[in-house]
């Protein structure tokens, strides 16, 4: 089983949350950032690369949030979301749009399947 990571970064009573480009199994779907931990590398080293890669911003990972399983495709994944702290503006560079919201402007939005892992552990708390 593979391990995808998510970063939640939160501002006040909002949540960093970023529109996928058209083209790929989950195009135009919202998400919380993230992405596969790569060989040799530590869930915490992959939210580091991917907001770097993804928002030219550097996100120091926090607290574990949740974790659940998921499905893309043939491949089981564990997901493993973190609390980020940004270090910068993000850009969105490999996305549409990124965007601020509060959790009941988040439930309004279309996510990707796994993301509602992360959305149904924040309106549990």
């Amino acid at each position: 089983m593979r391990i995808s990571v998510a970063g939640v970064a939160k501002q006040g009573n909002r949540y960093f949350v970023a529109l996928r480009k058209p083209g790929t199994s989950i195009g135009e779907s919202w998400e919380f950032p993230g992405g596969k931990v790569e060989k040799g590398e530590t869930p915490q080293e992959a939210i580091t690369r991917e907001f770097l890669e993804e928002f030219g911003t550097a996100a120091a990972a926090g607290p574990l949030l949740c974790r659940g399983n998921f499905t893309n495709g043939a491949e089981e994944y564990e997901l493993l979301a973190f609390s980020v702290t940004l270090q910068g503006e993000p850009e969105a560079r490999e996305h549409q749009y990124t965007a601020w919201k509060t959790l009941p402007e988040l439930k309004l939005l279309h996510f990707a399947p796994s993301d509602g892992i992360i959305l149904k552990a924040l309106s549990e708390h």
